[in-house]
């Protein structure tokens, strides 16, 4: 008996290791060349009544603001294209579905006149509402046109107070856009409910929050966020999976991003030729409250179904963005005919995820998605991992098979040997 149980947990270690020599695949990213034209920013500045309060440096917030904004726009790079929207700037009143209008663009996105710019940012006064959620729409649609890199950066020092429009939902609905849009959030006031909203909004886009209580953190931050807009940047292209491989986008090398719903599939094609490896890695970002213990899967499978690698990931609610990503050799065709171009095999990438949301939460639009695509030279050790046959249908099979078919002979034989040495004593 003890021959028995040592003999199946050498073959459950065999077992183990084939598999966790063939289940190994690294995923990769592709860069792509950065967009020539002139980045664009808006400068959202909050002037509603409460940016009369003094409590930053002895001065009020709106002074602050407005001495940030003139050391701001004395250093604007010459390439970026900026502009200023304020919000509560106009209506001092009491009617709520005015206040929630109250948002204009005090100077418009394009080159900059720094002596405009700063005489209309002198003339502002601390009047109204908080109608965050409609500044930031404004400002997405001040941003449009052309295929730059646009940044909003939203200088606030309180919560939006004009729901029922959740200024965090508005933020998604401008990522799903794809037209690449970040919004950075600053904070005056160190309130853990506005630093929710504020992050909330800023991680929807892919930005950053700060919360700033002096003057020259807030100048130097806003600097460094108009000056990170200068910077050459990958800039990925918007495309939309279909619900099936023969209607997926075809995809070439590079960065792409997407929007999935919760529980659903999305397809996407990339034709391989022979001698090349398919380099396959996708993010999601859970960008809202969702609920405990979810998963990502990315399946290659060929045009008829049949899987060919796959690469999935889990988490749990502490994990913002949840990645896998799959490799996929191609190996070299014979030289039959030098003149005639090798046939590239179309390789369907589908993505699935097991996320779900307490019914409080909105699913639209889908969660950002990230994936990026290499196309690299095959490897030439078939002893690699990925060129041995990772997760290749039948390979993998055919070895486990071949492996039980040992260990069983191994163990009838162990036990006809057991038995007749028993008999003869």
């Amino acid at each position: 008996m003890i021959t028995r149980k040592r003999l199946t947990a050498g073959v459950c270690v065999l077992l183990a290791t084939l598999a966790a020599g063939l289940g190994t695949a690294l995923p990769a990213a592709a860069d792509e060349p950065s967009s020539s034209a002139s980045p664009k920013v808006e400068l959202v500045l909050d002037v509603s009544g409460s940016m009369r309060a003094r409590d930053i440096d002895g001065q009020s917030r709106i002074s602050a603001a407005k001495q940030a904004f003139n050391d701001v726009l004395d250093a604007v790079p010459e390439e970026v294209q900026l502009g200023i929207r304020t919000l509560g700037a106009d209506y001092p009143g009491d009617d709520r579905k005015t206040g929630c209008k109250d948002t204009k663009q005090l100077y418009p996105v394009g080159p900059l006149d720094r002596t405009e710019a700063k005489a209309a940012v002198a003339t502002l006064a601390p009047t109204g509402w908080t109608p965050i959620g409609p500044a930031l729409l404004g400002a997405a649609d001040d941003l449009e046109g052309g295929d730059s890199t646009r940044r909003i950066v939203l200088i606030t020092d309180g919560e939006d107070t004009c729901g029922p429009l959740d200024p965090c939902e508005v933020a998604r609905d401008i990522a799903a856009r794809g037209i690449h849009l970040v919004i950075d959030t600053l904070g005056l006031v160190p309130d853990a409910k506005i630093r929710q909203q504020l992050t909330c909004i800023a991680e929807a886009t892919g930005g950053t929050y700060t919360a700033v209580q002096h003057t020259d953190e807030l100048s130097g931050r806003v600097k460094q966020l108009v000056d990170r807009a200068a910077e050459p940047v990958v800039v990925p292209v918007a495309t939309e999976g279909a619900g099936s491989c023969s209607e997926a986008p075809q995809l070439k090398a590079g960065l792409f991003t997407d929007r999935q719903e919760f529980g659903k599939h999305r397809w996407y094609r990339v034709d391989v030729l022979p001698g090349e490896e398919l380099r396959a890695s996708v993010s999601v970002a859970a960008d809202r409250a969702v609920n405990n213990d979810y998963g990502v899967l990315l399946r290659a499978v060929t045009a008829h179904g049949r899987e060919i690698v796959r690469g999935a990931e889990s988490g749990t609610g502490r994990t913002d963005v949840i990645s896998s990503g799959l490799r996929y050799p191609k190996a070299e065709q014979d030289d039959t005919d030098s003149d005639m171009k090798p046939a590239a095999e179309t390789v369907c990438l589908q993505l699935s995820n097991s996320f779900s949301a307490p019914a409080s939460v909105k699913t639209t639009p889908g969660m950002p998605v990230e994936l990026t695509i290499d196309l690299v030279a095959a490897p030439d050790d078939t002893a690699d991992a990925a060129a041995f046959g990772l997760g290749r249908g039948w390979w993998l099979l055919g070895v486990l098979v071949l492996t039980g078919l040992v260990a069983g002979l191994l163990t009838g034989w162990i036990s006809r040997w057991r038995v007749a040495v028993w008999r003869t004593n």
